[in-house]
């Protein structure tokens, strides 16, 4: 029986999965999206936001270095270590958690297997534009409720100005007409 085993094994011995994982991790820090199946998304999240936690910097050098050492046993790849440390750790150093996203994309033709895209949340430049368009859009849908108030209380002082100021050119030219 499985009682209380939480961890998707994924089809694989222990030493195949802990290699899948480093490799997808290593991918997923270099090119800052992936795509793969649901399942080993699922799975690449719970093993790399614990190790994105660890590049956030505090303590001395010594701590740090055994950071990096930490991070460097699980993914064994120095490009992807120090991509991590120098460009994704400062980055995400505010955030306090959730550093992934995972978004599904469909099935796979091939094998039916559900694909997923999973991605680093503060890499997304496109997303966090739609963001901001929407924020935008919500506060010019406040801001015309307003202004259609303002402009028409400007609009009727600015009539009645408006008004005279044409009044007195034609009273300007009934005089000139006597």
């Amino acid at each position: 029986m499985r009682h209380g085993d939480k961890i998707n094994n994924l089809g694989r011995k222990k030493a195949h999965r802990e290699a899948l994982l480093s490799n997808l991790a290593s991918q997923l820090i270099t090119h800052k999206r992936i795509v793969t199946t649901l399942a080993k998304a699922k799975a690449l999240r719970a093993y790399i936001e614990p190790l994105i936690t660890k590049t956030k910097k505090t303590g001395s050098q010594e701590q740090v270095m055994h950071q990096h050492r930490v991070v460097f046993s699980h993914l064994q790849d120095k490009a992807a270590v120090k991509e991590l440390f120098t460009v994704v750790g400062p980055k995400v150093a505010a955030r306090p958690g959730g550093y992934t996203r995972i978004l599904k994309l469909g099935i796979r033709v091939g094998d039916n297997a559900e694909q997923a895209m999973i991605e680093l949340v503060d890499f997304n430049e496109i997303y966090g534009k739609g963001v901001a368009k929407q924020e935008t859009a919500k506060k010019t849908r406040r801001s015309r409720a307003t202004t259609k108030k303002a402009k028409t209380e400007e609009a009727a002082p600015a009539a009645e100005a408006a008004a005279p100021a044409t009044e007195a050119p034609a009273s300007t030219e009934e005089k000139a007409a006597e």
